[in-house]
């Protein structure tokens, strides 16, 4: 996660049952607003996982509402990660909510960007040298 919670404590829940303080760092709770859509974020950094859960009342996060909040949570050049587990292994606490998982001290192994998509003069990701 990014070094400051400076981008996610403006948005913080400070009152009522899912309320914390500054002092959680980036345990806690947090309501978000993207495009007039608020998104509730629960956001969790212990046992060497870094996680984000974000729900919508009446609908699942669309992909440009969750790169908003992975872009609060963690910097650009930080890859996460949406598990898809084995059924016998589904938790759903809420219909509409998507997560967002990194482990601690890990980089990610990702595949070639060409095997996701075609890439263009436009989409091209820069790699480093």
């Amino acid at each position: 996660m990014k070094t400051t919670t400076r981008d996610v404590e403006p948005a913080r829940i400070r009152t009522g049952p899912m309320m914390t303080t500054s002092h959680d760092g980036f345990n806690g709770s947090f309501l978000f607003c993207f495009r007039g859509q608020p998104l509730v974020v629960i956001s969790s950094d212990g046992g060497g996982w870094e996680h984000v859960s974000v729900s919508c009342a009446d609908r699942c996060p669309t992909w440009e509402e969750m790169c908003f909040i992975k872009d609060k949570f963690w910097s650009q050049d930080e890859s996460v990660v949406q598990y898809h587990p084995a059924r016998d292994r589904y938790v759903n606490n809420h219909p509409f909510c998507l997560h967002l998982w990194k482990r601690v001290g890990t980089e990610m192994s990702l595949p070639p960007p060409e095997y996701v998509g075609v890439l263009t003069v436009t989409n091209r990701v820069v790699r480093p040298q």
